[in-house]
């Protein structure tokens, strides 16, 4: 039985407002069912999410410390884009909007990326790849019988 579950990414930001008018001006939009005075849940799709909590709504949550990311990478976290345009126009968005470079654009042939810090630090990358050059999923992985 197939199960569809649901990501809810959660980041630490500073100013929710801040955080939201980046990704606004990227083209994201937001849930106002889960988002408040102190979050915002940004929408990347049917079943993904980013839930963007200011420092002390994050504290709730956990108790780590909240990284560094004017030191430290918490994680890469990847968009796929439609096209290579898509990366780039992204990127740019990013950079025009408060975001800062990360690493230089990465072309294979086959793929290609380039990444951006947003304004509270976190590392995010948009990146296209050649469908054609994605091999078929085994059916372990699809749910499929062969």
């Amino acid at each position: 039985m197939a199960t569809t579950r649901k990501l809810f990414v959660n980041l630490s930001v500073k100013d929710i407002a801040r955080a939201t008018t980046f990704f606004r001006a990227l083209g994201f939009a937001f849930n106002p069912q889960f988002s408040s005075e102190n979050t915002a849940c940004m929408v990347l799709s049917e079943d993904a999410y980013v839930m963007l909590l200011e420092e002390a709504r994050f504290r709730d949550f956990t108790s780590r410390d909240i990284c560094d990311t004017s030191r430290h990478t918490e994680g890469l976290f990847a968009l796929s884009a439609s096209s290579r345009e898509e990366v780039d126009h992204l990127v740019h968005a990013a950079l025009l909007n408060g975001g800062s470079p990360a690493q230089k654009p990465m072309d294979h042939g086959f793929m290609y990326g380039w990444s951006f810090y947003d304004p509270d630090g976190h590392h995010w990358e948009a990146f296209w790849m050649d469908p054609a050059a994605v091999p078929p999923q085994p059916a372990e992985v699809t749910g499929t019988s062969a």
